[in-house]
């Protein structure tokens, strides 16, 4: 079977995803919707096709797309100089239907950096030395493709929305990570800050052999992550038993 082929049901899932989400609707607070799931279908794809071809030991999960990451590059923690450079990834990236001015989509062209994703690859880097000895046994997902903005531009995270919005979203995310969690078939499952690791616990059934845990996120809106984050994240996932 080919790399291609064997990621083939994540890929089926992912397109999914996409079009249930596409269904549901925002209001309040939430000005702009990005699905890069669209926009930036090509290299999301090419992640799945390169790296996701196979059986991992670790699924770690972030929340969703950050605005200089995976909104620019369709990788998940897309970090462009990572993407580029670590895994091996650049296409071009299209345009959602209604952009904020102030959060373009410019794709591999953009001059900024999400710096959540520069210190979770950096890690994996660091530990790991190329991307291909990393994938090996761990795999890289987001449980909510969508990024919500206010009309300033500011991000809103999908814990952040009503809850009246949040039942079909979560419903819908919360199949798709079932589902790649069964593609994957993971030992460990690993929630890149609290969220991921509550709809983690939430799709995983008690009767699971599967082990769940949790790292600080990278994000510097966390004044624990701006302290040595990857010492940090390390010593966690040493504790856990993980590596």
């Amino acid at each position: 079977m080919t790399d291609k082929h064997a990621a083939e049901s994540l890929i089926k899932a992912a397109r999914a995803l996409a079009r249930k989400v596409d269904t549901l609707s925002f209001d309040g607070s939430v000005a702009y919707v990005y699905n890069p799931l669209h926009y930036a279908w090509n290299a999301h794809e090419c992640y799945l096709q390169t790296y996701a071809a196979s059986q991992k030991k670790v699924l770690f999960l972030g929340m969703n797309p950050g605005p200089w990451g995976m909104v620019q590059t369709g990788v998940p923690f897309g970090e462009i100089e990572a993407v580029k450079n670590w895994l091996g990834i650049e296409t071009k990236i299209g345009k959602p239907p209604r952009e904020h001015p102030k959060r373009p989509v410019e794709g591999f062209y953009c001059s900024k950096s999400e710096v959540s994703g520069r210190r979770l690859w950096g890690l994996f880097k660091e530990r790991f030395g190329t991307a291909a000895s990393f994938f090996k046994d761990h795999f890289v997902a987001n449980y909510c493709p969508l990024v919500f903005m206010e009309s300033s531009g500011r991000n809103k995270t999908p814990n952040t929305l009503p809850a009246a919005q949040t039942k079909k979203l979560y419903a819908a995310c919360d199949e798709h990570l079932a589902k790649v969690i069964d593609h994957v078939h993971p030992q460990w499952v690993i929630g890149i800050g609290a969220f991921a690791a509550q709809r983690l616990a939430c799709c995983i059934p008690e009767s699971s052999v599967i082990k769940l845990g949790r790292i600080l996120h990278p994000s510097p809106a966390s004044p624990a992550a701006n302290k040595d984050w990857s010492g940090a994240a390390l010593r966690q996932l040493e504790a856990l038993g993980v590596w």
